[in-house]
């Protein structure tokens, strides 16, 4: 008798995320004895904060390994409240937070807490990839709005206003961006915000895990801190990328308690509390200073230095379209014009995965193409690895472009 491998229709309609996928690969050549340089990843590559990890060892030592509340202790609820009040002008109590095994979490589970069936989620494209997919995980409908390289990569409000419905539940805003780093400016926001008070259904999910990340004389603004949206507001943030904390999975909710409440139930049957360690270390994290002290401003001199170098270097090649990216640690780049080319022992170069597929091959360099942000006219860069690896990497995607170069139209 055969047994029935067949899948629910809801995991089959869920794409598997490539830059996981691009990783894995670029992470079995180099076991391989290949040597790629892995510019795919969304991961800082500082270690953690001292303090952090010793708060972390320290919860070790003195047995602090047993479960917490389901949604968090109440020691890192208050800090939370403590940092969003202090940084982000919003008030929350610990009844309106929830801690959960990473910002990604955090996000599922406000997803599936809000939408029903039938349900439209807006996301402007470029996106993180997972966002369709946790609205297709909740039996909801994303709806993609394109946004323009010419125009940073920023939501323009007259598209917004013309694609919403009575179906229309869920805003979600990534700023600063991934993948582009485009920073929402503050008045571009309360523009959005105008159009939001319309719709007594809309809600707004802000996604400000890179907030810490952003380049002068660009400022972070947290879309529950203007007029009228803390109530429609639910505010994902995270340890991984300001604090270089990817590896001990921690992140957070902020919202109105009616909705945090419907995240906790998820939570309570899913994954349960986060690491209690983890806590402990988010709790000191929170603790080395505003918007994370001396130690996050090194690493995010450092990007800057990394973003000043790709932007030189990449502006110098004919037929390549770049935003500058004002937060987070990614280049997201138009190079369109290379499609349509043949490669001899490769082929055509089709769209933005043949060419990361390419550069893979020739130049051992593993970026993430486009398609999987939903422009596939571009390619991610990550930033997030020394600047010799990155001065390499440029080195190897011009030479390995050179023989494309040619039948670019100037």
């Amino acid at each position: 008798m055969e047994v029935d491998i067949s899948l629910s229709p809801r995991v089959n309609s869920i794409k598997p995320s490539k830059t996981v996928a691009i990783i894995g690969q670029a992470i079995a050549l180099v076991e391989a004895g290949v040597p790629v340089i892995r510019l795919a990843a969304g991961e800082p590559d500082f270690d953690t904060p001292a303090p952090i990890v010793e708060a972390g060892k320290k919860a070790i030592r003195e047995g602090y390994t047993r479960y917490t509340p389901n949604a968090g202790t109440v020691e890192i609820r208050q800090a939370i409240c403590h940092k969003l009040k202090e940084e982000n002008g919003i008030s929350y109590t610990p009844d309106q937070i929830l801690v959960s095994n990473g910002a990604k979490q955090s996000s599922v589970q406000a997803v599936k807490a809000v939408c029903s069936p039938g349900d439209e989620v807006i996301i402007s494209a470029p996106y993180w990839v997972s966002y369709p997919e946790m609205a297709r995980m909740a039996d909801a409908k994303p709806v993609i709005l394109p946004t323009k390289i010419s125009e940073n990569f920023l939501l323009d409000p007259k598209a917004l206003e013309s694609k919403l419905t009575e179906k229309s539940r869920l805003l979600i805003l990534c700023s600063p961006s991934n993948p582009t780093g485009s920073v929402y400016p503050k008045r571009l926001l309360e523009e959005i915000a105008q159009i939001v008070a319309k719709h007594p259904r809309l809600l707004v999910l802000s996604d400000e895990c890179y907030e810490h990340i952003i380049f002068a004389p660009a400022t972070h603004t947290s879309f529950a801190s203007l007029p009228g949206m803390w109530e429609r507001t639910l505010t994902v943030n995270g340890f991984s990328k300001a604090f270089a904390m990817t590896g001990w999975r921690l992140g957070y909710l902020a919202g109105p308690k009616h909705f945090v409440s419907a995240c906790g139930k998820i939570q309570s049957q899913f994954t349960s509390g986060a690491s209690s360690i983890s806590q402990k270390a988010g709790v000191a994290a929170l603790g080395l200073g505003y918007a994370g002290g001396e130690a996050v401003s090194i690493m995010v001199k450092a990007f800057r230095e990394r973003r000043d170098f790709l932007v030189k270097s990449f502006g110098e090649l004919e037929g390549v379209k770049i935003s500058e990216p004002q937060g987070a640690f990614y280049l997201f780049i138009d190079f369109s014009s290379y499609y349509g080319t043949e490669v001899e022992g490769f082929g055509k170069i089709e769209n933005s995965e043949s060419l990361c597929r390419y550069l893979l091959d020739e130049g051992q360099v593993a970026l993430v193409p486009g398609d999987a942000f939903g422009d596939d006219s571009c390619i991610r860069i990550s930033y997030a690895a020394s600047l010799t690896n990155i001065q390499a990497a440029v080195e190897r995607i011009k030479k390995a472009l050179l023989p494309l170069r040619q039948a670019v139209p100037v």
